[in-house]
């Protein structure tokens, strides 16, 4: 939740800077929310979500390999994206607006990465899923969609495993 409205706020703040609309003293991003003790990790969140759908999805032990790599991609972009997000919060004080731009840049290039990585590890899951699997990972995928655009609808939508 923490990394989706960091990358959210991070489109935004490009759009604005690369239209020209935000003045001088703006240029920096916002700080980050406090994190408190009642907000998980990515990596636990990760983990949470990671638990959740093998359980909805009643992964047999032949779908294991395939589940284990899609898991590990979940993982791995987690701690990716939170690395990566937290070197730019470090940092954002003293960024240059040219410096601001490759961070933002790097975070964007990192998080097409990171999705590649995922959707490739979940077409193969996929692609072993019983017939009942799919439909309610399709459900799945649609309720998430559907609640982005409740809750969001101008935002960029995430994909559901991020």
């Amino acid at each position: 939740m923490f990394q989706a409205s960091l990358w959210r706020a991070a489109f935004v703040i490009a759009a604005f800077v690369i239209a020209g609309c935000l003045p001088a003293v703006a240029q920096q991003p916002p700080a980050p929310p406090p994190v408190n003790s009642l907000t998980p990790s990515p990596q636990s969140a990760a983990e949470q979500r990671i638990r959740a759908l093998q359980a909805q999805l009643h992964i047999t032990d032949a779908q294991m390999p395939q589940w284990n790599a899609f898991a590990q991609a979940m993982r791995d972009n987690a701690t990716s994206t939170d690395r990566l997000f937290r070197q730019r919060a470090s940092s954002a004080a003293t960024m240059s607006a040219l410096d601001n731009m490759k961070s933002y840049a790097q975070v964007a290039r990192a998080y097409a990465d990171n999705t590649e990585a995922l959707a490739n590890a979940f077409e193969v899951l996929y692609g072993v899923l019983s017939d009942q699997q799919k439909q309610t990972i399709d459900t799945l995928f649609r309720q998430q969609s559907a609640q982005n655009v409740a809750t969001q609808p101008n935002a960029a939508k995430q994909p559901y495993g991020r």
